[in-house]
């Protein structure tokens, strides 16, 4: 637990508009997976990509993916990098 790496990325699935459109929300989970590789510093077999995440990207469907996620991602000391998503802060209730 001492080494562990936790960092909150804004991840760009801009790519994913080029691929076909029956393929685009299928190419934006790979690159969410391409870039946890590149700034986390891990292979493909070590990325765990949690249930909320998937079900983020594939809410409006196969061929309509959001331009862009925001997850946290925490490295563990055996190099297993575990990513999910990060709820958005709930604006306080002024009265």
């Amino acid at each position: 637990m001492a080494d562990e790496l936790t960092r909150i990325m804004i991840i760009p699935l801009r790519g994913a508009k080029q691929a076909p459109r029956s393929r685009r929300t299928e190419r934006a989970v790979k690159d969410v997976r391409a870039y946890i590789m590149r700034h986390m510093k891990v292979d493909a077999e070590h990325v765990w990509i949690d249930k909320s995440v998937n079900e983020k990207l594939w809410e409006n469907g196969i061929r309509n993916p959001p331009s862009k996620i925001t997850v946290q991602a925490v490295r563990f000391d055996d190099g297993l990098v575990e990513v999910s998503l990060v709820q958005p802060a709930k604006a306080e209730k002024k009265e």
